[in-house]
C-alpha cells in the first residue's frame, strides 16, 4: 500500500500535524510506503519526519493564503498565485499520475488539505481522505469578490472524498462527508543534545519559545532585552531575516539545528507566538501558557482564539502590544474556561485512517 499525502505549502504547521500522524501509521504499519508531497522546506521535513522512511516528492498543489508577513496576509498576490496554479496543474497530476502507476501498488491519497488532491484521486481511481482543521472553501468565502470562484471550487473538491479526519480549532468544513473528530494532533518531545540540555537546565532565566511560523516576524532586539530574566528561545530557520543586521541580545539562543521548537517545550513557562494550530496542539500538549497576538483577515484565526480562550491559560496580544514590547510575561496568565484537551489525536488518525482503507479496499 502507498500513502501519497498531498501536503499544503501554506506553512509548517500541516506538515508538523501529518509528521505527527504518519509517525503513528509508521509504527500500525510498517509495510505502508509513505510518500509526502509539497514544496514545504524538504530540510523542515526531514526533521519532524526523522525516523519514518518516506519519499518526498516536490510539488505545489495548493496556494492557501500568501502572506505579507506571519500576521497579515496578500490577497491581489494570493488571487494571482492561484490564476497560475491552474495552468500549472495540469502537467503536475500527468507527472504525479505517471510516477505513481509506475510504483505499481495499491494506493489511497491523503489531502492536508489541497483540493486539487481529489483530482489526483480521481485520475488513479483511488481513495481520498482528508485531515485537517479547515479548508480552503472556508478561508477564501469571506473574502468575497474574486475569491468565491475559487472557495465554489474548493468545496466541490472537498465534497469528492470519503472521509474527513477532523482536527480540533475547526471552522465549518461542510463537505457532506463521514467524519473522525480528534483531540490534539501532536507528536512527543525528542529527547535534547546532551550539551544543549544542560546549558537549558543550568539557566536560571524564564524559558519562551518564540515562534511566529515559517515567515517569521521581524522583532526589535531591544524588544527582548526589555525582559532580562527571561531567555527566548527561537529557530534557526527565523534568525536571518529577523536579526539580520543587529547582534542577538543575550537573552535569546537560536535552537541547534536538529532540535524542534516542540523538543523545548517541556522545559519553557510560555509560548511567544501567533494563532497556529500545530503550535496550539504542542503547547497545550505540554502545558505551557499561550501569549498569543491576534491576527485579522484569515477565518481560522478566529476558531483558533476561540479555541485558545477554552483550552489552555494565555495572553491575547495586539499587534501593538508586541511591536511595543508589552508581552505580559510577568503577569499570571488568563485561565482557561474548559477543560484541557486529549493530546493523542495523531494515534486517533493514524488508526481511523488505517480502518478506513483496510474498509475501502474490501469494498473496491
Amino acid at each position: 500500500m502507498l500513502i501519497y499525502v498531498c501536503l499544503s505549502s501554506h506553512g509548517f504547521g500541516h506538515a508538523a500535524r501529518q509528521a505527527a500522524m504518519l509517525s503513528h501509521l509508521h509504527r500500525l504499519q510498517p509495510t505502508w510506503r509513505l510518500v509526502v508531497s509539497s514544496m514545504v522546506n524538504p530540510a523542515f521535513l526531514t526533521l519532524v519526519l526523522r525516523g519514518v522512511p518516506l519519499t518526498q516528492r516536490t510539488v505545489r498543489w495548493d496556494v492557501g493564503m500568501l502572506q505579507e508577513d506571519a500576521l497579515g496576509s496578500d490577497q491581489p498576490a494570493t488571487l494571482h498565485a492561484l490564476e497560475q496554479l491552474q495552468v500549472n496543474l495540469p502537467r503536475q497530476l500527468d507527472e504525479e499520475v505517471a510516477w505513481i502507476r509506475a510504483q505499481d501498488d495499491q494506493v489511497a491519497v491523503l489531502g492536508d488539505i489541497p483540493p486539487a488532491a481529489a483530482e489526483l484521486a480521481s485520475r488513479l481511481q483511488a481513495p481520498l481522505i482528508w485531515m485537517g482543521n479547515f479548508g480552503w472553501d472556508d478561508i477564501y468565502e469571506p473574502l468575497g469578490g474574486a475569491f468565491q470562484c475559487w472557495s465554489q471550487q474548493a468545496r466541490e473538491a472537498y465534497r469528492r472524498g470519503s472521509l474527513l479526519l477532523r482536527c480540533p480549532f475547526s471552522l465549518a468544513m461542510n463537505w457532506q462527508l463521514p467524519e473522525v473528530p480528534l483531540s490534539l494532533v501532536t507528536a512527543e518531545p525528542r529527547p535534547l543534545p546532551a550539551d544543549f540540555g544542560a546549558a537549558l537546565e543550568r539557566d536560571p532565566r524564564i524559558k519562551v519559545m518564540v515562534g511566529f511560523g515559517g515567515l517569521g516576524l521581524s522583532l526589535q532586539p531591544d524588544l527582548f532585552r526589555r525582559w532580562p530574566e527571561h531567555l527566548f528561545l527561537i529557530a534557526p530557520s527565523r534568525t536571518s531575516s529577523q536579526h539580520a543586521d543587529a547582534a542577538l541580545p543575550a537573552n535569546v539562543m537560536v535552537l541547534p539545528e536538529q532540535v524542534r521548537p516542540l523538543d523545548v517545550l517541556p522545559g519553557c513557562e510560555r509560548h511567544l507566538g501567533k494563532p497556529g494550530f500545530s503550535s496550539f496542539c504542542e503547547a497545550m500538549s505540554q502545558q505551557v501558557g499561550l501569549h498569543v497576538v491576534e491576527r485579522q483577515g484569515f477565518a481560522e484565526a478566529e476558531v483558533l482564539m476561540m479555541g485558545l480562550r477554552r483550552h489552555a491559560d494565555h495572553h491575547c496580544l495586539s499587534r501593538e502590544e508586541l511591536e511595543a514590547g508589552a508581552w505580559k510575561l510577568d503577569q499570571p496568565l488568563e485561565s482557561a474556561s474548559a477543560d484541557a484537551l486529549a493530546s493523542d489525536g495523531a494515534q486517533m488518525a493514524a488508526e481511523a485512517l488505517q480502518t478506513s482503507l483496510r474498509s475501502l479496499l474490501k469494498q473496491g
